[in-house]
């Protein structure tokens, strides 16, 4: 299919309105021309981004101070782009214990760390009760420690070993401390691209229902989508539209996280079935329209170092980005796949790399709270006004 550059000022026109343009109002022809964009038309897809950017969250670049725990890496489900799950019988499968993953959050907080993420694979063997057992055990410990964990894949999973609806189930969680969740295992929004990657485990709808539920509960979540595998430049554009459609509903998604298929170890790509990931142009052009289509809906873009490396992030926080993610302290699911960018960042090395651009660094909480400079001590980090 081939593309022209729209005949439009600042690549909006057909959009526009008597006040102004209003980018997250484009076509669906319009967006896939921006999100299939080359050379100068994808430089001016990047400045656009960035300019909205700037006038939409400022010159600063977030992360947050947090540590992710996996706390198993047993699953049974079958996702073919993975290659951290294991079977039980496994050499190299583990299960953390609620005192280990609780001993990992303190560490995490006496390290002046606001939030502690918790995934994990699928496990078949878990009590009905572990979820709510592992968010009671980390608040038990850290009582002031956010607790950001369980994607709906591992709702849905809760939730029909409980016997009970998704809704139930996330109230159980809610009270026992859960405070926001990951939006992961969303992949892409489409379920002819989800059964090619993931027989299936997941239907897009029920992502969705309970992405909504969980709004509507107020548990705030993430969004994401990963790339770059079977899919095309048509199904990133409607799976951000899925997006931005939840979020006007609800208003509950904190950030919007584009994730690069890691292909090196995962079992789809080594049987030939996937391609290695997306270009550097691909991934550009995913952060870039990503902010031009949610521009007013989701106002925080991430970066994902861990998947692509700092040099790589300091130039799509160029492009419309304005998150840097977390320091993560450890990190399980990415190194398996075979990502080569570590397991942690320290704040150091954040603001050295958001300072080398000329932006501003700026230390926040899971729902975008700013975390005052200089007053981490082993109480754990104050938390200053939302901004």
């Amino acid at each position: 299919m081939a593309h022209s550059t729209p005949n439009c000022p600042a690549l909006i026109g057909p959009c526009a309105s008597e006040s102004g343009p209003l980018p997250g109002n484009l076509s669906d022809e319009h967006a896939l021309t921006l999100m299939t964009a080359e050379g100068p038309l994808l430089e001016q897809v990047c400045r656009l981004a960035d300019d909205l950017r700037r006038e939409t969250v400022g010159d600063e670049v977030t992360y947050v101070v947090n540590r992710n725990v996996n706390f198993t890496n047993v699953c049974y489900v079958g996702c073919r782009f993975c290659a951290f799950a294991q079977r039980e019988v496994d050499a190299e499968s583990y299960t953390l214990t609620l005192d280990e993953v609780a001993d990992r959050a303190e560490e995490a907080w006496l390290a002046g760390a606001s939030e502690v993420c918790m995934q994990g694979g699928i496990h078949p063997d878990l009590p009905a009760s572990f979820y709510g057992d592992l968010v009671r055990a980390v608040k038990a410990r850290v009582p002031g420690m956010h607790v950001h964990a369980f994607s709906p894949m591992e709702i849905m999973s809760g939730a029909a070993k409980r016997g009970v609806s998704h809704g139930a189930f996330l109230e159980e969680l809610r009270d026992a401390g859960l405070d926001t969740m990951p939006g992961t295992a969303a992949e892409i929004l489409d379920d002819d691209v989800r059964w090619l990657l993931t027989k299936g485990k997941l239907p897009a709808d029920t992502w969705e229902s309970i992405i909504r539920t969980a709004h509507g509960l107020g548990i705030r979540s993430s969004s994401t989508i990963m790339y770059g595998h079977v899919d095309a430049p048509p199904h990133w554009v409607f799976h951000i539209r899925r997006l931005a459609r939840i979020q006007r509903d609800t208003g509950g998604f904190t950030e919007f996280v584009p994730l690069p298929f890691v292909h090196r170890n995962a079992p789809i790509f080594l049987a030939g079935a996937a391609r290695p990931g997306p270009s550097f142009d691909d991934t550009l052009r995913m952060h870039a329209v990503a902010r031009i289509l949610l521009d007013g809906v989701i106002h925080n873009v991430q970066v994902s170092w861990v998947k692509l490396g700092v040099d790589a992030c300091q130039r799509i926080l160029q492009a419309g980005a304005n998150d840097f993610g977390g320091t993560l302290m450890e990190e399980t699911i990415s190194r398996m796949a075979g990502a080569e960018w570590g397991i942690e960042m320290t704040p150091a090395r954040f603001d050295d790399a958001i300072r080398a651009i000329g932006r501003i660094p700026a230390v926040r909480t899971t729902i975008y709270e700013r975390v005052i400079s200089d007053a981490k001590t082993a109480s754990g980090p104050h938390i200053g006004q939302p901004h």
